[in-house]
């Protein structure tokens, strides 16, 4: 890889050059809130739906999952929950009622409306790779740890392309500002640098309710403005097995208390966290997840929750976490089966458990987001730019994977299905016959343009003329392509009173301390 980066900078007027059409670095698909049309796969049975329902439903009654928070203990107990210590119990009745409560969708709208996104309704939305500790280019051909510079750029990366409709947590983790005003200070540049959904880390109190307060702010809403609708949202993991940490739930119940999006996603890896089959590990991560949105629900009835998905399994020979693999796209799949059971929208990713943007990186992305597509998943997390099971965040796999999502996007375009008189276009074939072309028919000439999809990063070139134009290779083009782009960029406006409150909040909470670290 050194040596293909050193060959791409002695080319890089030529491939550089290559990459630009017209005025823009790329032409890209507009902005949308793309609808799955495709009917899901479901490989469970209706008894297989009945059997791990029953089994999340066991796990629930009997066995239990411990809060490792007070205050929710406390008020799950008082709904009714069986409560010893930090064990809690449901009956499957009374989660069933609870669950019931739950939006089968809603909106999530950021400081632009133009950007507001839609959770649910056969919607399927892609965001950004989130919170790997570390970073990767060809340029440094290593791993690094990330820094704030590192951030911005993927900010800027996740705002520039259309693809990417909400923005993730820390795109790569800045471990250069300290970690009690770390979400500060990523927060403010998520907000200058971007006009998309933002999230918040739900890591006790003071990171959420800032967040919040900075997305107010930013879009210059009222308290009462801002809790009449999500705004924002937040992601948490459960513990597993069967746990719900301390700060996650303290964030968690933070934002079903004021309305915003709220999503629950067990990290259940089979073999290791969970039951060694991917049935048994669907079925806890169901019990996690259920668990969460009860209590949720319990807060404020009718809180816009989603259930996610991050079921896979482990490498036996190493105890690594796979991804991409058989067992992942078939545990996504009965999620999404169960998810429909249970009314609830989906959140699923795009992973890998690649090192570099190589063909392995490749293949596992896309048979993550082909999963996505075949469960019926309605957000997509880390998207683009994950590698290394989510260790390293890399720019080059962001563009690689950008291209891949607007491929799926223009799958999912119903005017590749059009059977309407033009969409069969019987009169051209009636015009060529058996003996002409479609060249230059009126049908084609109207449709040329826009027919087919346009790559912005594949190379169709045959051999010879891609050795000719200096052999340059997916990642090198990638490489050259977010140079480009960050060159160009320019944020989105924001009202300069708006901004100047913005820095005011985020320089009073920094001078009163910013969060605890010391969980």
């Amino acid at each position: 890889m050194t040596e293909a980066t050193t060959r791409k900078r002695r080319s890089g007027g030529r491939s550089g050059h290559a990459v630009r059409r017209g005025s823009a670095v790329i032409e890209q698909l507009p902005w949308s809130l793309p609808i799955n049309i495709d009917r899901p796969t479901e490989p469970l049975t209706e008894e297989g739906i009945a059997r791990v329902h029953e089994t999340a439903m066991v796990i629930l009654e009997e066995i239990g999952i411990e809060f490792l928070n007070p205050e929710a203990v406390r008020i799950l107990k008082e709904a009714g929950c069986t409560v010893d210590g930090e064990n809690v119990r449901m009956d499957r009745d009374f989660v069933m009622e609870w669950v019931r409560k739950t939006p089968r969708s809603f909106t999530i709208t950021p400081r632009n409306t133009d950007r507001k996104i839609v959770v649910g309704e056969g919607h399927i939305l892609f965001g950004n790779v989130s919170s790997p500790p570390n970073y990767w280019d060809m340029e440094m051909g290593r791993k690094v740890p990330g820094t704030r510079e590192m951030c911005r750029n993927f900010l800027k990366l996740s705002q520039y392309f259309n693809c990417i409709h909400f923005v993730g947590g820390y795109p790569v983790e800045p471990v250069d500002i300290h970690a009690s005003v770390r979400h500060l200070d990523v927060l403010y540049d998520k907000l200058t640098l971007t006009d998309k959904v933002a999230h918040a880390y739900s890591l006790g109190k003071e990171r959420v309710e800032d967040v919040m307060e900075m997305v107010r702010i930013a879009g210059g809403l009222t308290h009462e403005e801002f809790d009449a609708s999500p705004r924002m949202y937040t992601n948490i993991n459960s513990t597993s097995p069967l746990k719900h940490d301390h700060p996650m739930m303290d964030g968690w119940m933070r934002c079903a208390a004021r309305g915003q999006g709220c999503i629950v996603t067990p990290f259940t890896l089979a073999g290791a966290m969970a039951p060694v089959t991917m049935a048994g590990a669907v079925a806890q991560s169901l019990a996690e997840g259920l668990s969460a949105i009860v209590l949720a629900q319990i807060i404020n009835p009718g809180a816009p929750c989603a259930i996610g998905t991050f079921t896979s399994n482990v490498d036996m020979k190493s105890g690594a976490p796979a991804f991409g693999t058989p067992e992942y796209i078939r545990a996504t799949q009965m999620t999404g089966q169960m998810a429909r059971f249970y009314g609830l929208p989906l959140r699923s990713s795009g992973v890998c458990a690649a090192n570099v943007p190589d063909g392995q990186a490749m293949w596992e992305t896309e048979h993550s987001l082909w999963a996505a597509i075949q469960s019926g998943t309605n957000l997509v997390y880390h998207a683009a730019g994950w590698l290394e099971g989510g260790l390293i965040a890399s720019p080059e796999k962001f563009v690689m994977d950008c291209e891949v999502i607007q491929q799926l996007i223009r799958y999912m375009d119903p005017a590749i299905c059009d059977v309407s008189d033009d969409g069969l276009g019987l009169e051209a074939i009636r015009e060529v016959g058996s003996n002409g072309h479609f060249f230059g028919t009126k049908h084609t000439q109207e449709r040329y343009t826009t027919a087919f999809y346009q790559p912005f990063l594949s190379d169709w070139k045959n051999y010879e003329a891609w050795e000719a134009a200096g052999s340059v290779w997916t990642a090198e083009r990638a490489h050259v392509m977010y140079k480009a782009i960050l060159e160009e960029f320019e944020a989105p406006p924001m009202d300069e009173a708006i901004h100047e409150e913005l820095v005011a909040f985020v320089e009073r909470r920094k001078a009163e301390g910013g969060a605890p670290t010391d969980f």
